[in-house]
């Protein structure tokens, strides 16, 4: 009596005798198989040939990505020392915030950027980033450990902007000193693309740009 094999048993049988096609190689050609990506039928030779093209596209796919992603944090990396150097090249403080802001518009093209400093005497007070700022709006930026993304939903802070109204989504920044736990100001950009700037994306290079900013905007303070 002969005893029927399971699918199982076959596929054991085959795994702990690697060279059973070896010594069969007519059945490479013999044994045919529906494809799922052909939708037609196949021998052995020829599906593995199918599963090896697809795992390269795969490998293709994802080494494009790879390349991608690293032309994308170059150019990033270049606009961030870009601003940097338009930064460290401003002579006058006084300039400092408008250098600031007027970069990120201009090299990382972000529609709607402003900042507030807040207690900062001396020839600053009056200016444009010195304008008041309400109790709310201090303790926000105090609660901040890292940037803010995501909609506009009428902050304060967003109101600072110049065309507020076509303000979709907000990332906004504390400025604080290295190793201080109070914010002595807040920077905030905007855009009316309401993807810009999203509650589930990476903040990384934002919290690179605060600190930048902090820094420069810290010597305002000294």
């Amino acid at each position: 009596m002969t005893q029927e094999l399971d699918s199982a048993a076959v596929a054991r049988y085959l795994s702990n005798n690697a060279a059973f096609f070896e010594e069969h190689a007519e059945l490479l050609a013999r044994i045919r198989i529906t494809s799922p990506i052909a939708g037609r039928s196949l021998s052995l030779q020829e599906r593995q040939m199918e599963i090896l093209r697809d795992k390269i596209k795969g490998l293709e796919l994802h080494l494009s990505n790879l390349i991608r992603v690293g032309e994308d944090n170059l150019l990033i990396t270049q606009r961030m020392q870009d601003w940097c150097r338009a930064l460290l090249t401003t002579r006058d403080d006084a300039d400092l915030p408008h250098t600031l802001v007027d970069g990120l518009r201009t090299i990382f093209g972000v529609p709607h950027v402003t900042l507030r400093v807040w207690d900062l005497g001396g020839d600053h007070a009056g200016t444009w980033f010195t304008a008041p700022a309400s109790e709310d709006a201090r303790l926000f930026a105090n609660g901040l450990r890292a940037p803010f993304c995501g909609k506009n939903q009428e902050f304060e802070a967003a109101g600072w902007l110049d065309n507020a109204s076509e303000v979709s989504s907000v990332a906004m920044m504390a400025l604080r000193g290295a190793g201080q736990s109070d914010a002595f100001g807040l920077l905030v950009m905007g855009s009316p693309d309401e993807t810009r700037f999203t509650s589930d994306m990476a903040t990384d290079f934002l919290q690179k740009i605060s600190e930048t900013a902090s820094a420069a905007i810290g010597r305002l303070r000294d």
